[in-house]
């Protein structure tokens, strides 16, 4: 499979750090971003570069050359004049077309990255997809292109702006890295300079072949002086190792209500949902830890008939805004909608049963460690109820207690917390 890196940009917010250098050529302890990339691609099977270049291009082609003393094969473009994101690909058509029609990997020069492309690629083939976005959660959603996607991952809409209205999004990122197909190329036609978002993947959400394959592995862009070290800082503690997908990872298990956001009753809508003070800067410090930070929920009202799955869905993703907001996110949240009691006006019989997923039982800490390659014996569950020092027991986790000014501790022997910062504080940094 070929790869097209875009590294034909100016970087100028990050220029005035070493005007000379192409942003791709940019040292990160004391290897290129550029090097890192194809290193990283290289080990898991990928040959085939083609770069495209622009300013300062000569650096970049007397650096790399052919490619041969890094194991690889490297070509060119040379952006004569100022192409976008994407506006290379199109002059490289033929290339990308010759001897069979094969998918191809497109990213962009400034993401470092440790990421499974195997998995990555076999979700794109089985969703036969026309392009797939690797998407995740950053902690500066409102900067970066927010993307919307059903169940299945099918992208149904791309946000450029922070979204208004009261209506809210899961932060759910594009993060520079796609695998393509070639039928791109049948489907948009264009010359000249060229955003891959607004004028290749926005346009083709239209055939209803484009889908984000979300995941938590590292991959961040450098593109700021804040970004920059921030990336330095992740590579000397070992962060994007510690989020691989191809090595065992550790999560915070969060419960939602009492725990990250005030307890509130049944919280039927986004306007009844406040976070508790300090919560947001505890996910933010389990962000840099190299846990993941996943929100595991009881959630009876849909079964009694309180509020829908799509009126659920719209109070989680204020959630995720509110601590976008503030720099941090969650890896993932996982819901359990059943209640076996019955007697309520509005019930919905399907969901009165006795469930695996409903705490205090774990299933779904085992269902997320199934889908997220987690070492449950090294993770925590952390809650303000008897119901979560049980799940946590129950898959193995270290269950952790977190008053919160509410609910007294059950009998047994787990550390006990005013608040998820403090245990941050004391367990996780």
């Amino acid at each position: 499979m070929k790869t097209v890196i875009a590294a034909g940009g100016f970087g100028t917010r990050i220029s005035a750090l070493n005007p000379q250098t192409p942003k791709v050529m940019t040292e990160i302890n004391g290897k290129s971003v550029l090097l890192r990339q194809i290193e990283a691609l290289r080990e898991q099977g990928f040959r085939d570069f083609i770069i495209t270049v622009g300013h300062l291009s000569e650096k970049i082609i007397e650096y790399f050359g052919g490619g041969g003393r890094f194991g690889v094969n490297i070509s060119y473009y040379e952006e004569k004049e100022a192409l976008g994101s994407a506006g290379a690909l199109f002059r490289l058509k033929d290339k990308l077309t010759e001897n069979f029609i094969q998918d191809f990997v497109f990213i962009n020069g400034d993401i470092v990255f440790d990421v499974d492309f195997k998995k990555f690629y076999d979700f794109h083939e089985s969703k036969n997809a026309v392009a797939t976005i690797f998407a995740h959660p950053n902690s500066h959603p409102f900067d970066s292109v927010l993307i919307a996607a059903d169940e299945s991952g099918r992208v149904t809409d791309m946000l450029y702006k922070r979204p208004e209205n009261g209506i809210y999004y899961k932060n759910l990122v594009n993060a520079g890295l796609h695998i393509l197909s070639p039928l791109i190329f049948d489907k948009i036609a264009k010359t000249g300079s060229a955003s891959l978002d607004c004028d290749i993947l926005k346009p083709l959400l239209k055939t209803r072949g484009v889908y984000s394959y979300k995941s938590a592995e590292y991959a961040k862009d450098m593109g700021t002086p804040e970004r920059l070290a921030e990336v330095k800082n992740d590579l000397k503690s070992g962060l994007p190792e510690a989020r691989s997908l191809r090595s065992k990872r550790k999560a915070v298990f969060l419960d939602r209500d009492g725990t990250v956001n005030a307890f509130n009753g049944l919280i039927c809508n986004p306007q009844d949902l406040t976070l508790i003070g300090g919560a947001a800067e505890a996910v933010r410090k389990i962000n840099k830890s190299g846990y993941l930070a996943l929100i595991i929920t009881n959630q009876p009202g849909i079964s009694m008939g309180k509020y829908t799955f799509g009126e659920l869905a719209q109070t989680n993703s204020y959630l995720e805004t509110l601590l976008g907001n503030a720099g941090a996110y969650i890896d993932g949240l996982y819901f359990c909608p059943h209640y076996p009691v019955g007697g309520y006006e509005d019930e919905l019989p399907q969901y009165k049963i006795d469930c695996e997923c409903r705490k205090p039982k774990a299933g779904m800490l085992f269902k997320a460690a199934e889908e997220l390659n987690i070492d449950l014996s090294q993770s925590y569950m952390v809650g303000d109820s008897e119901k979560d020092i049980k799940a946590g027991k129950a898959a193995g986790c270290k269950p952790v207690f977190i008053k919160n000014g509410a609910e007294e501790p059950p009998e047994g022997d787990f550390p006990i917390y005013e608040n998820i910062l403090d245990f941050v504080n004391m367990e996780i940094i």
